[in-house]
């Protein structure tokens, strides 16, 4: 099961996001859980956001997969049986994926929708369930041209397509959940 979830930064779509992977888990009696963590720790605020989100997802028994620019298929991490429905996926979060793509390796809006696309293609038939969480960025008022605003549309196509597959997208609004599509799953 593809479940997308988004909300605006600080909304508290990460701890809901990994309190729904731990019931996900517990109910469908799933050991293997992957958080693909893809903020890159280039700054003093990256910094702190990554030690705060260790340190809610700490004792949850993840294991986290630093990963700026995404997988390839053999990066994935080995099921621990054959059996792929054994398994959960977490990506934190699409947008840092995006950025990465985008900013550093200089992949254009295009090249980046493409790459991303595959991958997570790659990560739903490897897992049982894949939960993505992604960022809403386009309702702050600001107006972006030239890179940042190929960013902002590019982010728009993914969340776009992200959404058209899942069976479940949540957007977190004051840690409250909202379902926007699928039947609530809720870790409350």
């Amino acid at each position: 099961m593809l479940i997308l979830i988004t909300g605006a930064s600080g909304s508290g779509k990460s701890e809901y996001a990994e309190n729904l992977v731990g019931i996900l888990a517990q109910k469908e009696c799933i050991t293997e859980k992957i958080y693909l963590a893809t903020m890159e720790n280039t700054s003093e605020a990256a910094k702190k956001r990554i030690l705060r989100h260790r340190k809610l997802r700490e004792g949850k028994g993840f294991v986290t997969v630093e990963a700026p620019f995404g997988l390839t298929e053999s990066e994935l991490p080995k099921a621990e049986s054959p059996q792929k429905q054994k398994r959960i996926l977490l990506l934190e979060c699409m947008s840092n994926l995006l950025a990465n793509l985008m900013f550093e390796k200089q992949l254009n809006g295009e090249e980046a929708l493409s790459q991303i696309l595959a991958q997570i293609q790659q990560m739903a038939d490897a897992y049982t369930h894949l939960v993505i969480v992604t960022n809403e960025i386009f309702s702050d008022g600001a107006v972006y041209t030239g890179e940042m605003r190929e960013y902002e549309r590019t982010l728009g196509r993914i969340n776009g397509r992200l959404a058209e597959k899942a069976e479940v997208v949540c957007e977190v609004v004051y840690s409250i959940p909202v379902f926007l599509k699928g039947e609530a799953v809720c870790p409350c």
